[in-house]
């Protein structure tokens, strides 16, 4: 491990070098790859440099215990070095985590995709807060979302919205919420104070590149229709909405939130090109596919990952079993003690697996 740590650095601080360099410098995109790479590597070099320091106060303390005939100093000596070692344990477990392989698709945009489940109303107006939530954690972390296909009731609820979100590592900070979302409350309409359970699917997908897919032309059926919100607001006079079929797979996408064609077309290829990359990597890696759902779920959209428990305040991930008591904060986007923990869970199940 400190061999490969070692080389990391000695490759971090040669990309600072070459990040000086004139030549390096003119050519915009050769810089943009090693600023990446230099970004990537900068974390763990500074756990490196914490955790070789600490080594380091450890040998001198032994040294000191050693050749101190000083009682006192001996004894401080001891505590600094107790100190030390559990420091250096710690960063030494960090950087184990660090070094394991990641998910080739962490640095990627993603798209989710909501749908309301059983409940009816009650499922449309719980996939309205999942929007609002991931609306509200991506203006947090200064992500930008773009909606690209929104159908709405008309009493506010969400009956399926797919939309974009751009920032860096999205899918590293979202890529868990695929999956079953339940929801436990009284409905506004329920007049004898009775909890309604009802549901909401939620599908992550990491954004698919130009390289990564490649689509025949005659592979696609495309068909424009008049796109429109709920009661029939938003009515747009002209076919600008797109709906997009592949027909060998019939996976079908469509987009109706932009007034223009062109735009709602982009936007729908965007889709169906991270359906086609999630839908052959699956079946590239089936093995190596199967053995991440059983370390993070099955991200399976039957299974139940999450329930928000509103009279309690409480939202539940049942995957690691952690219980939050902060229902209100949580679904305005204050996500992240959640995701992180989600984060750690299958960093620690993919050590297991390592050792």
């Amino acid at each position: 491990m400190l061999e490969k740590l070692k080389k990391m650095k000695e490759r971090y601080n040669e990309l600072g070098e070459r990040l000086s360099d004139a030549e390096v410098i003119s050519d915009q995109k050769l810089f943009r790859e090693l600023a990446k790479e230099h970004s990537s590597l900068g974390e763990i070099v500074g756990v490196y440099d914490e955790y070789r320091a600490a080594l380091d106060s450890c040998a001198e303390c032994r040294e000191l215990i050693s050749d101190s005939d000083d009682a006192d100093m001996r004894e401080l000596a001891h505590e600094e070095l107790r100190a030390s070692e559990a420091k250096a344990s710690e960063l030494e477990e960090k950087l184990k985590i660090m070094l394991l392989p990641r998910d080739p698709n962490d640095d990627r945009n993603v798209i989710i995709e909501i749908r309301a489940g059983i409940g009816g109303d009650e499922a449309a107006l719980f996939g309205a807060v999942l929007f609002r939530m991931y609306s509200r954690y991506a203006e947090r972390h200064g992500f930008k979302l773009e909606v690209i296909d929104m159908n709405d009731t008309e009493i506010g609820g969400v009956k399926e919205a797919v939309f974009q979100i751009n920032g860096k590592a999205a899918y590293s900070r979202m890529k868990f919420e695929s999956g079953v979302h339940r929801v436990q409350r009284v409905p506004e309409t329920e007049s004898q104070g009775r909890i309604h359970t009802s549901a909401a699917t939620v599908a992550v997908l990491p954004e698919a590149e130009d390289v990564d897919v490649v689509i025949d032309p005659n592979d696609i059926r495309v068909d424009t229709y008049r796109s429109s919100g709920a009661g029939g607001q938003h009515v747009n006079k002209t076919s600008s909405a797109i709906r997009i079929t592949h027909i060998p797979t019939g996976i079908v996408v469509q987009s109706q939130d932009e007034r223009s064609q062109i735009q709602n077309r982009e936007k729908a290829m965007r889709v169906l090109k991270s359906r086609l990359f999630d839908l052959y990597s699956t079946r590239a890696h089936e093995a190596e596919a199967a053995s991440r759902r059983a370390m993070v779920g099955t991200g399976d959209r039957s299974a139940k990952i999450r329930t928000y428990n509103f009279p309690q305040s409480r939202v539940t991930d049942h995957r690691i079993g952690l219980t939050l008591y902060k229902l209100e904060a949580f679904i305005d986007g204050d996500m992240d003690e959640m995701i992180d923990a989600l984060i750690l869970d299958e960093r620690m199940k993919l050590l297991h697996n390592e050792e």
